[in-house]
This record gives C-alpha cells, structure tokens and sequence, in this order.
C-alpha cells in the first residue's frame, strides 16, 4: 500500500489522553474510568484521535496509545513474571530520573494477546494506513528491576521473544507498520552495537509488515529537558548508532530533529532506509508554523532521498496538552502539503 504523494507524514505513537479517560499532563496518569466504563472510555478516545489525525492530514495514523497507561507498561501488564504489586524506586535512563518500576520475579511469558482489543478497533475505524508502537526490548529491560534473570542480556531477549509473538499478532490483525520503541539506544550506544540491535531483529523477526524503530531524546518532561542541557552544543548519540541500524534489518527509522541540537547531516548514516524525521518538538508548547515545518523537511533533504522522508512528530505526546498536541498534528499536515508544492 503506497502513498498517493510525497512526505507521508505519521506520529512517533502516543497522543494526550482526554481528561475523561485520565489524568492530563501526565506521563504515567491514572485512569478516571474502571470496568466496562474504562473499555468504553478507550475506544471513545481513540476514535477522537484517529478522527483527528485523518483531518488534520496525517496518513500513517495510530491509536494514540489511549488504552495505554504508559508506552512500556502497558505492555508488561500482560506479562506473567513481573511483580506489580511491590513497585520499586529506581533511577532509569543511566539514572537521569527516578521511576516507580515493576519487578521480574520469573520467567517471562505472555498471558495472552497484549493489544488485541485496541488494534483491531483502530482497524475497524481508519482505512489510513494503521502504525502500531511496541516498547523495545532494551528500553524494557531499564525500566524494570531484575529479580530473577541476572543478565541484562538474557533478559533482553526473552523480552524479545514476547514482542515478536505478540508483534506477529497484530500482524494478523490488520496493522501495516509495526515500530519498536527504543529510546534507550541513545543513552547505551555501546550496548546498541554489542547487543541491541540483535535483540531489536529478535522482536521484528518473521514481520511481513513495514518495520520500524523509534528513538528520540525523550518526553517533553523536565528530566529529559535537564538533561539535554547536558549534552553540549551537538547531540550526537545518532552517530554511533545509526551505521549500525543502516545495516539492521528494520526499514524504518524515526528520530528527533525538530528545535533540537542534532546535526541534520547524521541522518545520512541511515542510507537505505526511511527516514521518519522529527519535524515537530514535543518538548515545546509552541505550535510550529506550516512554513516551519516545510523548512525542516526542506533542510533533511540534503541528506535523506525525497521518497524516504516521512515528515513526523521528534516523540510521543502522551504529556502534551490535548489541545496543543492537536494543532502540532495540523502544523504537521500542512507543512507536508506546503512542502510537497515546494519539492516536488
């Protein structure tokens, strides 16, 4: 299913959730709902978004992750060998912040489908092309406390093996792209080289759909705006990364570019792939200008090929202002249509 124009534009994944399904502004927010109401609250939400990004223009829609309480937990619920009940604090992201995470207490196996519900309700109700986003393994394994495994490793790839099954489920569902999240590539680039990337071909194995992998610099929180401010004049973790994901199997890769200090030209090292380029900043509650976003596409394509450039958000926006995030989504279509006159 190819796109009728240039810049297909999509969404890193998550979108806010609206204040009657959860809390707002919130990165790990609590449901308003529960039961039957919760469900019903979810699908009511996720028709909203998908409804939203048909109109503002958007052609690779998501269910915004609204059954979601967060990107990587919302996964880990459905996963026997994890300890919910006895949360423990600990510093996540080579400790840039402290999180309340489950514990593994035992072999990892799937209960059951994952995201069964929410895929095949998004597909019911978009004939766009449908992206789905799963946590990727090495991005899990540092935001839980190992109790059981012992190696990081290890861990890694039994959480491997649950994404591919469940991934090859939504497959079957109807989903056309599925993207591994991997935000934690930019902070263990050397684990990325030694083992991540294995473990990223373990989740995507067997995947006849479009494949692709996420990794920005993180959430508009302020832990993540602290430590940017650490990273110096250039930000240029994607460089030791990338050549290797030029060489990975995935086919796409999306990352963040938009008001922020990564050298566009590192784009260059994913030749041969899709290039999903961050061209709006989520870390920010200014709205960018259709013209601003045909500047940033403008300026990718002195490093990406036209036909692989897929203009898109630099992250998730699940703690962004509904109302914010809904004209960012229009900024976004608009500034791909401007630019689909210009570089045509």
């Amino acid at each position: 299913m190819e796109s009728p124009h240039l810049f297909p534009t999509t969404i890193a994944g998550s979108l806010p959730k609206p204040g009657w399904l959860a809390e707002t502004d919130k990165l790990w927010p609590q449901w308003r709902q529960e039961g039957e109401a919760l469900v019903a609250a979810k699908q009511d939400a996720t028709l909203l978004w998908l409804k939203s990004q048909e109109d503002a223009g958007i052609d690779i829609v998501t269910e915004g992750e609204q059954s979601r309480q967060h990107f990587v937990h919302g996964f880990l619920e459905a996963v026997d060998g994890i300890d919910f009940a006895n949360k423990v604090k600990m510093g996540i992201r080579n400790n840039r912040y402290d999180a309340m995470v489950p514990q593994v207490t035992g072999p990892l196996r799937l209960k059951g489908r994952v995201h069964q519900m929410e895929a095949r309700f998004a597909r019911a109700h978009t004939q766009h092309k449908l992206k789905f986003t799963l946590p990727g393994p090495m991005t899990i394994v540092d935001t839980v406390a190992d109790r059981y495994y012992g190696d990081k490793v290890k861990m890694a790839m039994a959480f491997a093996e649950l994404i591919n099954t469940e991934a090859r489920a939504l497959l079957a569902d109807g989903v056309d792209v599925i993207q591994i999240d991997e935000p934690a590539f930019n902070v263990y680039t050397d684990d990325v080289i030694d083992w991540g990337i294995d473990a990223l071909h373990r989740a995507i194995d067997g995947l006849t759909c479009t494949t692709a992998c996420h990794i920005c610099y993180g959430y508009g929180i302020q832990a993540n705006l602290d430590w940017k401010k650490t990273l110096g004049s250039e930000w240029r973790q994607y460089e030791t990364i990338f050549p290797a994901l030029a060489k990975s199997r995935v086919q796409q890769v999306s990352l963040e570019c938009a008001h922020s200090k990564v050298p566009l030209s590192l784009i260059g090292l994913l030749k041969g792939k899709d290039v999903l380029v961050g061209v709006i900043d989520v870390a920010s509650n200014v709205v960018e200008t259709p013209e601003e976003v045909a500047d940033t596409i403008g300026r990718a394509l002195e490093f990406v090929p036209a036909a692989r450039l897929y203009p898109c958000t630099n992250c998730g926006m699940a703690p962004m202002d509904r109302g914010i995030a809904l004209k960012k989504l229009q900024a976004l279509g608009a500034g791909a249509a401007l630019a689909r006159e210009r570089y045509r």
